[in-house]
């Protein structure tokens, strides 16, 4: 390549790379919603990047998710093994475009070795060919968990997902939040209730659910763009605002059940509805912190009876930081067996970069060091390695200084790192058995003997 040749090495638009700071932001919220995940039992697993193209596409598995193919690309000087290569590659893969298609495969591929019901959680990074904005990536981390039965799944697994979810966005303490709590099965008796053909009805869903991002109007538009008369369309527009307390919620839908026609479908969805709320009031979620609202759809198809979506009070335009349901058809695709499941899905990439963007999280510290142990002689080195490993024997992250600079330029480099405490030992600290240690968040430096400098750094650091 000739030297005058220039190679574009910016990251390919759609494809987010973190500084150290923002990738130790998204570990730390890794760890706390793994840590919440497994106190319910739920179990690791992972699935290959890579699946079979006809996998993903099964029965309408793609739905309108843009997915990217593997095909392989030889060097300039194996072109000749061209059709070879084909041919070991000749069943057609592709990167998967979510974590639940290929959970249906793992289950399928693994029926025999699992035991039902069946609870993993997931937090593999996924691809979609979608266009790439703000908050919109085309490889992102997913972090889901699943539970899925064999023939019958109870409604209390419906009522953990709302603990879970409260539990992860407690711990992580980004604001108030709100996690609002729907049955597809209630809209779809509804829908049928006014007249409008079962035909319809998933357009109809799909339509209620973009409510937010296009408001009353425009619903009430594409809705008649879909033949549903002025009077049905009031109607359900008058239905989805209904609100109120969740009791009071519920009390209003009992009622509608009591007088509206087509009355199995709904009653049923509010049977389910009140079950899950009275699981979640049992496991000892906040009031404040969920809420019926018969506006929330969650437009996928597969979803058939509890959905969620959670938002971030005061920052509504955020949009669903964490959303789920219950289906009964699509895990059990590949096996023509019934497998009932229930799951939610946090998108932390997209959900990060609207945290960092909107000043609700802070990048964490360059390193995870706590200390730095400064050069102050080369001749002190083996000092420096013999109380580096001894603070981190203590449980200490520890930065030894292996370059010989000014005391006040390694202070600095500690300081943009945000490494609080800097370990100091000049000629006569050391024949003292001392070290000089230097707090860069008050600016305090103390002498301390170096057999007690583990304890006094951990004092601090607490």
């Amino acid at each position: 390549m000739a030297k005058t040749d220039k190679i574009n090495f910016s990251t390919p638009s759609g494809f987010p790379e973190f500084l150290p700071g923002e990738k130790r932001l998204e570990l730390y919220l890794l760890d706390t919603i793994r840590r919440v995940f497994e106190s319910y039992g739920f179990t690791p697993i992972e699935t290959p990047a890579v699946e079979r193209l006809e996998v993903l596409q099964a029965k309408g598995n793609q739905g309108d998710n843009i997915i990217y193919g593997i095909n392989p690309i030889l060097p300039p000087n194996r072109q000749a093994e061209k059709d070879k290569a084909g041919e070991s590659g000749s069943e057609a893969r592709a990167l998967k475009f979510d974590q639940t298609v290929p959970l249906a495969a793992y289950i399928a591929r693994h029926l025999n070795e699992l035991t039902f019901p069946f609870a993993r959680y997931q937090m593999d990074v996924v691809f979609r060919g979608e266009r790439a904005k703000d908050g919109r990536f085309r490889q992102f981390r997913q972090c889901d968990i699943d539970v899925v039965a064999r023939r019958e799944l109870s409604l209390l697994y419906d009522a953990q997902m709302p603990a879970i979810i409260s539990e992860i966005f407690e711990a992580v303490n980004i604001g108030d939040f709100l996690i609002r709590i729907n049955n597809r099965k209630i809209l779809t008796g509804f829908f049928k209730s006014v007249g409008i053909e079962e035909s319809k009805i998933k357009p109809c869903i799909g339509i209620i659910d973009t409510l937010e991002k296009i408001g009353e109007a425009k619903v009430i538009q594409d809705l008649e763009k879909e033949g549903i008369l002025a009077e049905a369309t009031q109607k359900i527009i008058e239905f989805i605002k209904i609100n109120g307390t969740v009791d009071e919620v519920l009390d209003k839908l009992k009622y509608l059940a009591q007088t509206i026609p087509e009355v199995e479908e709904f009653s049923l969805g509010v049977v389910e509805l009140e079950t899950v709320i009275y699981g979640v009031r049992n496991l000892g979620v906040l009031e404040n912190r969920y809420c019926i609202d018969l506006s929330i759809a969650r437009g996928l198809d597969y979803y058939t009876g509890t959905v969620y979506e959670t938002i971030l009070v005061g920052h509504e335009a955020l949009g669903s930081i964490c959303s789920g349901g219950r289906y009964e058809e699509l895990v059990g695709v590949f096996l023509d067996e019934k497998l009932p499941g229930v799951g939610i899905s946090i998108g932390l990439t997209r959900l990060i970069s609207r945290l960092l963007k909107a000043n609700i999280l802070s990048p964490l510290a360059p390193t995870p060091a706590q200390v730095m142990v400064m050069n102050m002689q080369d001749d002190l080195m083996p000092i420096y390695l013999n109380v580096s490993q001894k603070l981190r024997q203590a449980g200490i992250n520890v930065i030894t200084s292996f370059d010989r600079r000014p005391l006040g330029k390694q202070l600095q480099m500690a300081e943009k790192q945000g490494i609080q405490l800097c370990v100091i030992i000049g000629s006569e600290e050391a024949a003292a058995q001392k070290s000089s240690l230097k707090d860069l968040k008050t600016r305090e430096q103390v002498e301390v003997p170096l057999e007690d400098l583990a304890e006094e750094i951990k004092r601090r650091l607490a």
